[in-house]
C-alpha cells in the first residue's frame, strides 16, 4: 500500500517487481552524486560494492518512494537484521546473511539512494527515519551503516557519529573510503 508522507510523493515496501527499478535509480545516483566526492576512478571502483541487495526485498525491509505526478522512483532505503553492513548482490566479499540479536547488535541501515533529479527535498531524510522507526519496532535499540562520502553529510544531520574509516573497495590500486557510523536508536 502507497502512503503519502512528503506532498506529492508516497512510500511503500518493495517487491520482487521493482528491481529492475530500483537497479537503474541505483545506477544514476552512484554515476551523479558521488561525482563530487570520488574520482572518476573511485566512483567506477564503488560499482562493484554498491549496487542492489535482493535480500531486502526478500526480507520485507526494503522502502521504495514514488514521485505521485510522474510514478517516477525517486528514492529507496532499508534496514536489515542481517549482518551485512553494506554491498550489493554482488559484492560477495561484504555479505554476511547471520540474524542479528535484537538488543546487543545494531540494526543495518542499509542501501540508501535517491536519484539525483529529486535530491534536496527531503526523501533520504524520510526514508532514513521510516527505516529506523522499523528497527525500532523490531526491538533493535542502535543502528550502524556504511557512509559514502557524499552520504555523510545527511547521516550527521539526523544523529550518527562516526565509529571508523575505513577503506570500502579497492581496486587495482583504487581505493574508496567508506565511513561506518552508528546511533541509538
Amino acid at each position: 500500500m502507497e502512503r503519502p508522507f512528503l506532498e506529492g510523493f508516497s512510500h511503500r515496501l518493495a517487491t520482487g517487481a521493482d528491481t529492475d527499478e530500483i537497479a537503474a535509480l541505483m545506477d544514476a545516483a552512484i554515476g551523479e552524486l558521488q561525482r563530487g566526492f570520488l574520482s572518476p576512478e573511485q566512483v567506477a571502483v564503488s560499482r562493484s560494492i554498491m549496487g542492489l541487495d535482493r535480500q531486502l526485498i526478500a526480507d520485507g525491509s526494503y522502502f521504495v518512494v514514488h514521485a505521485a505526478a510522474s510514478g517516477q522512483l525517486a528514492a529507496c532505503g532499508g534496514w536489515s537484521h542481517r549482518a551485512t553492513l553494506y554491498g550489493g548482490d554482488h559484492s560477495t566479499a561484504q555479505r554476511n546473511a547471520a540474524l542479528l540479536r535484537i538488543g546487543e547488535d545494531a540494526a543495518r541501515i542499509r542501501a540508501m539512494y535517491t536519484h539525483p533529479e529529486f535530491v534536496r527535498r527531503g526523501l533520504g531524510r524520510h526514508v532514513l527515519s521510516v527505516c529506523e522507526q522499523a528497527a525500532r519496532d523490531a526491538g533493535f535499540t542502535r543502528a550502524e551503516l556504511m557512509a559514502t562520502l557524499a552520504g555523510e553529510p545527511l547521516y550527521r544531520a539526523c544523529g550518527y557519529e562516526e565509529i571508523e574509516r575505513i577503506i570500502s573497495a579497492s581496486v587495482d590500486g583504487v581505493d574508496v573510503p567508506g565511513l561506518r557510523m552508528g546511533k541509538a536508536l
